[in-house]
């Protein structure tokens, strides 16, 4: 539905936009005759187990500019899409008419950013590092992304006070950056917003 109305709105505003493929999947896109194209409008969320970095970076190889739609507008979600060479990112709360306007923009190479996703960037202190170890940062990840701290140790083949430890430490390391995780909740938020998680 989404497609369809996206594609409504562009050719009822006969905007300066040829559509060349509209596919509803990663790989039918891919296969598609007309593939490559110079710009294309990527969903975030496909549900198709392929992360979304890696499908920036092989459009970027191929020659396309990507412009990521999603209805999740979180600092991570934007930043990792951003990282990975997308160069634009629409919520889609925005408007098709913005959604326009960033097709154009990248077109010609340049980045393009909405007023509420320069906001949403603005609003959050990415660039800052906790400095974690391999270790920490595993635990953290395994551990907010709803495994118990038994699972988790299972899983790295430690032990629970080992994990306990690794979650400790990292906490203690993110509060000296002035970001308190001390809760699970608050560990989960902060892994979206830097990246390393994503929303379900």
């Amino acid at each position: 539905m989404v497609l369809d109305g996206l594609l409504a709105h562009v050719e009822a505003r006969q905007v300066d936009i040829e559509i060349v493929i509209h596919e509803t999947t990663w790989l039918g896109m891919l296969a598609h005759a007309d593939f490559p194209v110079d710009v294309v409008v990527l969903d975030l969320n496909l549900n198709d187990g392929i992360p979304i970095g890696t499908k920036i970076r092989a459009l970027t190889a191929a020659g396309a500019a990507t412009v990521v739609i999603s209805r999740h507008a979180d600092a991570g979600s934007i930043h990792s899409s951003l990282t990975a060479g997308a160069l634009a990112f629409v919520p889609k709360t925005d408007s098709a008419d913005e959604l326009i306007s960033a097709v154009r923009t990248v077109a010609t190479g340049r980045r393009y950013l909405s007023r509420l996703t320069s906001a949403t960037l603005d609003g959050q202190q990415l660039g800052r590092d906790p400095g974690l170890g391999q270790q920490e940062q595993r635990t953290i990840v395994l551990y907010a992304a709803g495994r118990s701290i038994k699972e988790v140790a299972e899983h790295m083949g430690t032990t629970e006070e080992t994990v306990k430890s690794y979650i400790k430490r990292a906490r203690r390391k993110y509060l000296q950056i002035g970001v308190d995780v001390g809760t699970k909740v608050l560990l989960r938020r902060r892994g979206i917003n830097e990246g390393w998680l994503t929303p379900e």
